[in-house]
């Protein structure tokens, strides 16, 4: 520090970074809760403590900026510029994803651009204005005042960002019980166990829950793993597949062809507590689940989560058994594997479409890891390039009716079977006017911040409705045995006036069918309507009710799959109550794990412990298990 005595314009410096540090715990914490009550009531009466821990954070960060640039209002023009972004930021995923932002989330840094397109262009107005005006005046003061205020030497200014390092570093092992950092935390009444991520970031604050989340455990040891265990299993579920495949004729997967389209939001809005819409949005899809294999699918997202459903999909192991510090097993846990278990593999052909960008969620490496031959989106070029991109209206996505145009386009390209996913992208958010005469009306939307959004978005799944059922119509004038697994991801985050409290089942149900083509069922492909088991399904239980449909033998994995599916409850993660986990029977009721029978318990066991072998285990039954 230089030799000036020290003045009162020092004290207000001291002053107005502690002030500072104070507003912006309390704004993140609004942004997490809505409510000014209850901010009110967690951080000055029964979370008193974290929110002072997250105050010396905050000003200590603020200090690390100050020794950075050593100008004070530089400083604060970047302090208050990344937390306003934060604040914002926090604040749209609570609202269409009812949880905040989380390490995990950076991955999305690198699509800036594209996902500023998915936000209100009056908030992104507002933001820039904000920040402009806030940067201006930093410049200003800085020229006017830069002389009388604050300098350090080097050896404080290195001081002061060892700190502000530090204050984040030190969370590193927040969550690893028995660790130093965690005895402390816990005591001063900071806890990440609480049962979902948006409860967690509601008692501590959205700082220290982004900054307990840096470390990652992808999921915790089940009692009872080892080598011999595994191999046990392996017998054990391969004695059960010889008796699923006695009344199974088909044992040549990688020769027919089959689809998994994932229909981005697509959820019947009719099933919506506190929304009615003047007419049927999808009766085409409606009279398809009711002719064929169908029901709903619980989703472990609201508002957003879609890679989360396509790993389900595809690996056929469940989102709520890894740790909760594993946000997207794409980015945190597929990018470090070689070559996971996964339906991918059963084909000898594979091909993936997604007409937006390919790199969101690490796509462009994750579909290779899992063995994808091809990748088409719309950052694709030469002999990879979408071969149809029409959009309706002002709806700035390529949309549904090109998406199975590109299906169809890859089915014919090859003579015999393969593996087809395609994750579609026209009824994702924004939903603000897209369409010219849209005939939905929203006659009842007291669930919807914006109920003119809704009739958006009706109108959206409207055209989906039409397109798939021009689509499956295409499939049967196919002579090769084709089946489809159709499903929407989660619902769309417009319904906030809901209480997720109250209607957390059904704001996490969509709609899915599976359907076999013409061919496949004239010719044992294929079957017309499954029944048993089907009512609500999970995303990883998508893979055994393929092959049920489709005929075909199993290996032991997908035994363990198909009496997962079969006998337990349908599961997800869980985003609000004391229950971690979301188990829903078939009549859609939630159920705890105490509902649970002893068999249906033990089974639970095994899949984890498959589940943990295949991802963060040894893997000693990845080389045996799914032959």
């Amino acid at each position: 520090m230089n030799k000036k005595k020290f003045n009162i314009l020092y004290c207000l410096q001291i002053v107005f970074i502690i002030l500072s540090a104070f507003i912006v715990g309390y704004l993140l914490n609004y942004s997490q809760t809505g409510l000014l009550q209850t901010t009110n009531s967690i951080l000055f009466k029964t979370n008193v403590v974290p929110y002072l821990i997250t105050t010396l954070i905050l000003t200590l960060l603020y200090l690390g900026a100050y020794g950075l640039f050593n100008r004070f209002f530089y400083a604060t023009a970047v302090f208050y510029v990344f937390f306003a972004i934060y604040i914002v930021a926090n604040k749209l995923k609570v609202i269409y994803r009812s949880e905040p932002v989380l390490p995990s989330d950076l991955s999305f840094l690198s699509n800036a651009k594209e996902m500023l397109t998915m936000i209100s262009g009056k908030i992104v107005l507002i933001v820039v204005i904000v920040i402009l005006l806030v940067v201006i005046s930093c410049i200003i003061l800085e020229k006017m005042y830069s002389k009388k205020l604050w300098r350090f030497n080097i050896v404080t200014r290195i001081i002061l960002i060892a700190l502000a390092v530090s204050s984040i570093g030190a969370f590193y092992n927040v969550n690893k019980e028995g660790s130093t950092i965690n005895k402390l935390m816990t005591k001063a009444g900071y806890s990440n166990f609480t049962p979902n991520i948006s409860m967690t970031a509601t008692t501590n604050g959205p700082l220290l829950t982004f900054l307990g989340n840096m470390h990652v455990d992808i999921m915790d040891q089940p009692s009872g793993y080892n080598k011999t265990k595994m191999a046990n299993l392996v017998t054990k579920y391969r004695n059960v597949a010889d008796n699923i495949n006695e009344k199974r004729p088909n044992n040549n997967l990688s020769d027919q062809t089959l689809i998994f389209v994932l229909s981005e939001s697509f959820a019947d809005p009719s099933r919506v507590p506190n929304i009615k819409i003047n007419q049927e949005v999808a009766p085409k899809i409606m009279n398809i689940k009711k002719e064929n294999t169908s029901g709903l699918m619980l989703s472990s997202g609201y508002g957003g989560g879609t890679a989360n459903m396509e790993y389900m999909t595809f690996t056929g192991l469940a989102y709520n058994q890894f740790s909760k510090s594993l946000q997207s097993p794409y980015t945190q846990l597929v990018t470090k594997q070689d070559h996971p278990v996964n339906i991918v593999n059963s084909f000898q052909k594979s091909a993936a479409i997604h007409p937006f960008h390919g790199n969101f969620y690490d796509r462009q490496t994750v579909y290779p890891k899992l063995g994808f031959q091809s990748f088409r989106n719309i950052d694709s070029t030469g002999k990879l390039a979408l071969k149809y991109t029409d959009t309706i209206g002002n709806n700035p996505y390529v949309s549904d009716e090109s998406s199975y145009k590109n299906t169809l386009w890859q089915i014919n390209q090859n003579k015999g079977g393969q593996f087809i996913s395609l994750v579609t992208m026209q009824n994702h958010m924004p939903y603000n006017v897209m369409y010219d005469n849209n005939q939905f009306n929203v006659t009842n939307g007291k669930a919807a911040e914006i109920p003119q959004q809704v009739s958006n978005y009706a109108k959206s799944i409207n055209f989906t409705d039409n397109s798939t059922q021009d689509f499956l119509d295409k499939l049967d004038t196919i002579q090769k045995p084709i089946t489809v697994v159709w499903y929407g991801d989660h619902l769309p985050g417009l319904y906030a006036k809901n209480s997720m409290q109250k209607y957390n089942v059904v704001q996490h149900e969509t709609d899915y069918f599976i359907y076999s083509n013409k061919y496949a069922i004239e010719h044992g492909y294929g079957t017309r309507k499954l029944t048993d088991s089907t009512e609500v399904t999970d995303p990883n239980g998508f893979i055994p009710l393929a092959l049920k449909q489709m005929q075909q033998q199993v290996t032991p994995y997908y035994a363990l799959l198909t009496k997962v599916q079969e006998e337990i409850p349908a599961m997800a993660k869980n985003s609000v109550g004391k229950n971690e986990n979301l188990y829903v029977d078939s009549n859609g009721k939630q159920i705890s794990t105490k509902n649970l029978t002893s068999s249906q318990r033990k089974l639970l066991h095994d899949y984890k412990l498959v589940q943990y072998d295949l991802t963060v285990g040894k893997g000693y039954s990845k080389s045996t298990i799914n032959k």
